[in-house]
C-alpha cells in the first residue's frame, strides 16, 4: 500500500514498467539471488536458509523442530514471529523518538490515527442506513478499487479493460484512502521485485507490526530500500494518473462532504471511520499475516502464503502464495475451493466483453513452480 498523502519517494523518473527479462538489483549484504522472467519463463528465486531458515508449507516435512537446527536458537540471532513457524535475523532497531521523522510521516500518522478515532464513535452513531452504506463503499472501495483495479489491473496488468472503466475502477481505489494510484502502484511492484529482502518496502522480516503498518510512517527508510520510483512510467504518461495524484486527498473529503449530506454525521462515522479501518486493516492483512500464517503451495522462494481467513475478507487476495507464484494471473484462488471474490467480478466482466487478454497460468507453469517432496 502506497503513503496514504503522497509517495514516499522522490519525483519518479519518466521510465516504463516492463515486463521484460532482467535481473533485479537486490542487497548484496543478503546474497539473495532474485532473477525476474516473463509470463512464460517464470522460474522461482532461490532463498537461502540464513534469510528465512523456516519456511514452511503444505507439501514440505518441515517442522519447527527442523528449523532450529537450521538456525541459532530464538535466543540468539534469531527470533520467531509471534504465533507463526517463521524465524527471522535480529535486528538493530532504531527507537521512534531518534530515528527521522518526516512531515509526510506525521501526515500519515494523524490520517490512520485519526480515522481509528472516528471509527469508535460507531457504537454511538449507530443506524442501519448508516451501515448499509459503510457494506457498499466497503465493496466499491476494497474490492472494484483496491484488489481489482490497482492490484491485479494497474500493478500486474492481469486482464486490460476501456479506459473509462479502469479510470472509474481506479477512482473508487482513492477512496479507499490508501494513496493514489500511481504511489500504490510503485510500491506493489518493488515489494514482488525484492520480496522478503532487506530492500522490501514492507517484510515481516522486520517485524510484524513494521510490514502490516509502521513502514508508512518512515518514508526514509523506504527512500534508502528501493530509490526513486521508476517503475510505473506507464501510469505517468496518463494525465488522469497525473491529476489524481496531484489532487487526490481531495477526493475523499469530498466523498466525505456528499455522505454528510446524505446522512449526516453517522455517515461520516460509519462510511468513512468504519469502512476505511476496515479496508486498511484487510490490505495491511495481505502484506503481514499472508507472508507469515498460512500454507505453500508453490516454490516462490519468498514468504508468501495462502491464508483462508484473509482471502475471505480481502475477497480473495489472501491466497497470497498463489499471487506470488503467478503474479501475472487475474485470478489468485487458483483450486475450485479456494473463494477468490475478485476474480469472480473479473470473470464477469470477461463474460460480458469488457474485460481482455485475461492472464491465467498454464499447466506448464504450475508444474514448474509447484513444490517437490524431495
Amino acid at each position: 500500500m502506497a503513503s496514504l498523502l503522497t509517495s514516499p519517494l522522490t519525483k519518479p523518473k519518466p521510465v516504463s514498467f516492463s515486463c521484460s527479462s532482467r535481473a533485479l538489483n537486490t542487497s548484496p549484504s543478503l546474497n539473495f539471488a532474485r532473477v525476474s522472467f516473463n509470463h512464460h519463463q517464470k522460474l522461482a528465486p532461490f532463498r537461502p536458509l540464513s534469510l528465512v531458515p523456516a519456511a514452511f508449507s503444505e507439501k514440505r516435512d518441515v517442522t519447527a523442530a527442523a528449523a532450529a537446527e537450521a538456525a541459532p536458537a530464538e535466543s540468539g540471532d534469531y527470533r520467531r514471529i509471534m504465533l507463526s513457524d517463521v524465524m527471522v535475523k535480529k535486528k538493530d532497531k532504531v527507537p521512534l523518538w531518534e530515528r527521522q521523522w518526516k512531515p509526510m510521516d506525521f501526515g500519515a500518522v494523524a490520517v490512520v490515527l485519526s480515522m481509528h478515532l472516528l471509527s469508535l464513535l460507531a457504537p454511538f452513531q449507530f443506524n442501519w442506513r448508516a451501515v448499509s452504506v459503510a457494506f457498499g463503499l466497503y465493496i466499491v472501495t476494497g474490492l472494484l478499487g483496491i484488489t481489482l483495479s490497482f492490484h491485479r489491473n494497474l500493478s500486474h496488468k492481469s486482464f486490460k479493460l476501456p479506459k473509462w472503466l479502469e479510470y472509474l475502477f481506479a477512482y473508487c481505489g482513492a477512496q479507499a484512502l490508501q494513496g493514489n494510484p500511481i504511489d500504490w502502484v510503485s510500491t506493489h511492484r518493488y515489494h514482488h521485485q525484492y520480496c522478503d529482502s532487506d530492500r522490501d518496502p514492507h517484510s515481516p522480516l522486520d517485524g510484524f507490526w513494521f510490514s502490516h503498518m509502521n513502514w508508512m510512517f518512515d518514508t526514509n527508510t523506504i527512500t534508502k530500500r528501493v530509490g526513486e520510483p521508476n517503475n510505473v512510467g506507464d501510469l505517468e504518461k496518463q494525465p488522469f494518473y497525473q491529476f489524481m495524484r496531484d489532487t487526490y486527498i481531495w477526493h475523499p473529503v469530498a466523498l466525505a462532504v456528499a455522505l454528510y449530506a446524505m446522512g449526516g454525521f453517522p455517515f461520516i462515522v460509519w462510511g468513512m471511520g468504519v469502512r476505511i479501518v476496515w479496508v486498511y486493516h484487510i490490505t495491511w492483512l495481505v502484506n503481514s499475516a499472508c507472508h507469515v500464517w498460512g500454507k505453500q503451495a508453490w516454490n516462490t522462494g519468498d514468504l508468501s502464503r495462502n491464508n483462508w481467513w484473509v482471502a475471505a475478507l480481502a475477497f480473495g487476495e489472501g491466497w497470497h502464495n498463489n499471487h506470488h507464484a503467478f503474479e501475472f494471473s487475474a485470478r489468485h484462488g487458483l483450486e475450485w475451493w479456494q473463494l477468490d471474490m475478485t476474480w469472480y467480478v473479473v470473470r464477469f466482466l470477461q463474460a460480458i466483453g469488457l474485460a481482455t487478454d485475461v492472464k491465467l497460468p498454464s499447466e506448464a507453469q504450475k508444474q514448474r513452480m509447484a513444490l517437490t517432496t524431495d
